[in-house]
């Protein structure tokens, strides 16, 4: 697979993630405002990458990559915390 298209892959599956995480939040302030750091980290990331017009060696894409983990994991964090409601 392309850089390029590793990149794209990344980009869509941490928009759809973030799109489906915005219902479990509610209720959960703290988890909400992590989900809300990464998104804005994955944005200054995005920004750097255009900025600097190359993938930084496919370092940004990884850090997206892992930052895409990060925001799964928050939102199994808040279904885990409404499930024990």
């Amino acid at each position: 697979m392309t850089k390029t298209k590793t990149i794209l892959l990344t980009a869509v599956l941490a928009f759809t993630g973030g799109v489906l995480t915005a219902g479990p939040m509610r209720g959960h302030p703290n988890l909400e405002a992590a989900r809300n750091d990464l998104n804005a980290a994955w944005d200054h990331i995005s920004r750097a990458q255009s900025a600097n017009e190359y993938d930084m060696g496919g370092h940004a894409a990884k850090a997206k990559e892992l930052i895409g983990n990060a925001k799964e994991e928050v939102r199994m964090a808040a279904e885990t915390a409404n499930e024990h409601r």
